[in-house]
Formats: structure tokens, C-alpha cells, sequence
């Protein structure tokens, strides 16, 4: 059986438009555990992986979050809709599991492990100080929300990154309602598009790209 051509990255990023609207057709199970496996590879801070994915498909889900976006037609439209969730706190709880991976892949060394696990506490009691936990692994969950809506458009899947929604009620659809340790990061909608978006263009780099100094020409 031949397989599908797939877009390249570059053309992933180009050709990928924030769709709406979507078809009913579900995301066959093996793609989608493929494209959450994806996601799951993005980069983080100190490897820590401090961020979660809910998968929403079911009807009651859809309409929850339907509800919690203000009527956003993607949740209720969309097979699938993922709730990226950053998890503030995680760096309190045992990393062994990181550390023991990263040992027998041989990516990383005794002395670094050591260096690392001494270090990464070090840094994020800072942001503790500084109020700045949140932040960072919202971060992180962006970063893996990213790699996911790239690999979905190679796969020839159309998503759309959802923002403009009320946390509370996110959280209780995904059952973290109370949590303040854990943020909602984005909504991103995932399925086969019902409509056409034209690209509607970019500034040039000129005006966004600056060297040494921000606002540099």
C-alpha cells in the first residue's frame, strides 16, 4: 500500500492556516498517538517535561469546551481537540525517571546528571522567588503545542491554536478544576478542514528581524 506524500517542514509551515471549520471524518488512532508522540519530543526546560496533554473527543468534552471558548465553533466542530496543560509545580516531584532515561540512552553522563539535578532546583526555586513558575511551563506547553500543529500539517491534518477561552471552565472539563499548580497552555483543534484559508501574508523580515540591537535596520 503506497503511503501519502507528506509535506516537508518547511512546507508544513508555509501551507499551515489556522482552520474554523471542520469535517466530521475522525483522526485515525494511529495517527493521532503518532502526532501526540510528536508533540511529546519538543524541547524543555532542563528536560523536566513539565507539561500534559488531555485528548477531548468525546461529545460531552466537545461541548464543554465548546461552551468554556464562548461558543468557538472548533471544539464542537473538530474530532479531537487537545488541552495543553502546564504543570507549574512538577519539578518539586521526583525526576529519577528523566535522569535514569538520559543514563541508558547515553545522553548524558554521571557528572552532568549530578550537575543538573543540583542546578535545575537551584533555577526553578528562583522563578519560585520571582513568581515566575507559571510562565515557564506555560512555555514548555507551547513549545509541544507548536511541535504538534507542525507534525499535523506534514500529516495533512488542519488544527487551530485556540486562545480566548475561561481557564476555570477549561479545567473542569479535563478534571483539574482547583489545581493551581496546573495552567491551561492552549486549546488546539485537530481534524480533516471543511474550508480554504488563504494565506493572509506576513510583514517582511525587515520589519520583525533586527541584529544586535532591537530596532536595528
Amino acid at each position: 500500500m503506497n503511503r501519502p506524500v507528506r509535506a516537508s517542514v518547511a512546507e508544513a509551515i508555509r501551507s499551515r492556516r489556522s482552520i474554523r471549520h471542520y469535517r466530521p471524518d475522525p483522526v485515525p488512532p494511529e495517527r493521532l498517538r503518532e502526532l501526540l508522540d510528536l508533540a511529546l519530543e519538543a524541547p524543555s526546560s532542563w528536560n523536566f517535561q513539565a507539561r500534559s496533554i488531555v485528548v477531548i473527543s468525546d461529545d460531552e468534552g466537545r461541548e464543554g469546551l465548546t461552551r468554556a471558548t464562548g461558543g468557538q465553533p472548533q471544539p464542537r466542530e473538530a474530532p479531537v481537540t487537545l488541552v495543553f496543560v502546564a504543570e507549574s509545580e512538577a519539578w518539586r516531584q521526583d525526576q529519577s525517571d528523566i535522569f535514569d532515561r538520559a543514563r541508558r540512552n547515553g545522553a548524558w553522563s554521571e557528572e552532568f546528571i549530578a550537575v543538573s539535578e543540583q542546578g535545575a532546583q537551584e533555577f526553578q526555586r528562583g522563578l519560585a522567588a520571582r513568581g515566575l513558575l507559571r510562565e515557564y511551563a506555560v512555555k514548555d506547553a507551547m513549545i509541544a503545542a507548536s511541535f504538534f500543529m507542525l507534525a499535523a500539517a506534514e500529516a495533512g491534518l488542519a488544527t487551530s491554536p485556540m486562545n480566548g477561552w475561561d481557564e476555570d471552565e477549561v479545567k473542569k472539563v479535563v478534571g483539574i478544576d482547583g489545581r493551581d499548580d496546573l495552567a491551561v497552555a492552549l486549546l488546539v483543534s485537530v481534524g480533516t478542514p471543511a474550508e480554504r484559508r488563504m494565506h493572509p501574508g506576513r510583514r517582511p523580515r525587515g520589519r520583525n528581524v533586527f541584529h544586535r540591537r532591537y530596532g536595528a535596520r
